[in-house]
């Protein structure tokens, strides 16, 4: 409709200039027939010149007024936010779910079939009472197989000593009687000594009772040395066989110690999150078979995106409300991996704990990036999926349409986009979606 006026207004303005032009050639006619005066062409010139330029300087105009491309659009289904200065904090809302401060995960220690289940899931427990009983008939075998091994090590190492004693009261009867012989050798040797000097026994019955005497001192030295080796040597036997008993008394200890095992006890109090075990069902060692949560304190384990993992560090601070109530968290732990363009942090409680809390529970956090300070602020909303944050629809002081302008944002929360460029302290700015709009230039207020 705009557009048709235009065009019509165009057209009044040039039959006007045609009729003076057509007067003006009247005049000019009369003009002649009064003055036999020789004609020049220059005003006639001039005045098309004037005419024509003036004629394209409307149709510029007119082109340039419909190239501002222009959309009607309702009021009541857009959103307006006012651009105004207020305290800023950069932040992100991140979601997560409460966990218990310390949590103990139960595996069997042996692998068996669940013969009894003593507490179910859910239940309160006392560091040591049993939880569950395995059964494991090969590891009973074993234990009865050590048992008798060690039994027949023990009656060896007892028949050891035994035949050690023995041996040592035969070593001393032997010794016993070397000395005895040796002792009678030697008076036999001395009292010779004195005969032969005295001429009354030859030197054949001396050298005799010498050569005895000094074979039974040789014999004696022989005897000692043997019985010291024998003895040593017994020693040692019985040695060896302590330390291998020892060791067999060990290892039955530790296969004993595995035949407890087979009852699983709670190794801390806490609550019995969780028991994944059915009667006669078989576990493989090493298999999860519950957990147990210590109940001296929660914590948060959150989700963020890799986008802010650089400015995200412990004792950054973080909020959420529950029950009408505000609670504050710290970042105590970044976990590093990072697993489908996330990764994980963990947030431990800041002063009080919500009374009701338990786990699993989910809880929207704010989390803090930066100090806070005071910018120029615009309200968030759908426009910057289509803009970008690069233009916006500003609206003029009469309310009545809205203009695009090209603009520059800064920083941003759930709530507000910084504001650096384009936009001044009280204008008024269309921030909903702009997906109906087009490219339009500019929004008429119908």
């Amino acid at each position: 409709m705009y557009q048709s006026q235009q065009e019509s207004g165009f057209l009044n303005l040039h039959h006007s200039l045609n009729i003076k032009l057509k007067e003006f050639d009247i005049n000019e006619k009369a003009f002649k027939l009064d003055r036999a005066i020789k004609k020049s062409k220059w005003p006639k010139i001039l005045i098309s010149a004037f005419a024509g330029l003036f004629i394209i300087a409307v149709a510029l105009y007119m082109f340039m007024r419909s190239s501002d491309t222009r959309l009607n659009v309702d009021p009541e289904h857009i959103t307006i936010s006012a651009v105004k200065k207020g305290l800023f904090q950069e932040y992100i809302a991140i979601t997560g779910k409460v966990l218990p401060q310390n949590t103990i995960y139960l595996d069997a220690m042996e692998g068996g079939r669940v013969e009894e289940i003593f507490l179910e899931a859910g239940s309160i427990v006392k560091k040591g009472d049993p939880i569950l009983r395995l059964s494991n008939t090969n590891l009973l075998l074993d234990i009865m197989n050590r048992d008798a091994e060690l039994s027949q090590q023990s009656n060896n190492l007892r028949n050891t000593r035994l035949s050690l004693e023995q041996n040592k009261l035969s070593l001393n009867k032997e010794l016993n009687e070397v000395d005895y012989r040796l002792q009678q050798a030697k008076r036999c040797f001395n009292r010779n000594k004195v005969l032969y000097e005295e001429k009354f026994l030859s030197k054949e019955d001396f050298e005799a009772s010498r050569d005895e005497y000094e074979y039974m001192a040789k014999k004696r030295k022989l005897t000692v040395e043997s019985m010291a080796t024998e003895l040593d040597f017994r020693k040692e036997q019985i040695k060896q066989l302590e330390e291998s008993l020892q060791r067999m008394k060990d290892n039955l200890k530790l296969v004993k110690q595995k035949q407890d095992n087979l009852t699983l006890k709670a190794p801390v109090g806490g609550h019995l999150t969780s028991l994944n075990a059915e009667i006669g069902e078989s576990k493989r060692i090493g298999e999860r078979l519950g957990q147990i949560d210590e109940v001296t304190g929660f914590k948060v384990r959150a989700t963020v995106d890799e986008h802010f993992n650089p400015r995200i560090e412990t004792g950054r601070s973080g909020k959420f409300e529950l029950a009408g109530h505000e609670y504050q968290l710290t970042v105590t732990k970044i976990y590093p991996e990072i697993k489908d363009g996330r990764f994980e942090i963990d947030l431990e409680f800041k002063g009080d704990t919500p009374e009701d809390i338990r786990r699993g529970r989910t809880v929207h956090i704010k989390l803090e990036l930066g100090d806070m300070s005071e910018e120029l602020l615009l309200a968030r909303g759908g426009f910057y999926q289509s803009t970008g944050g690069n233009w916006v629809y500003v609206l003029d002081e009469s309310e009545t349409f809205a203009v695009k302008r090209g603009i520059r944002l800064g920083m941003q929360n759930p709530d507000y986009f910084t504001v650096l460029e384009g936009l001044e302290e009280g204008e008024k700015v269309v921030t909903s979606g702009y997906e109906t709009f087009g490219d339009k230039d500019r929004l008429i207020f119908k």
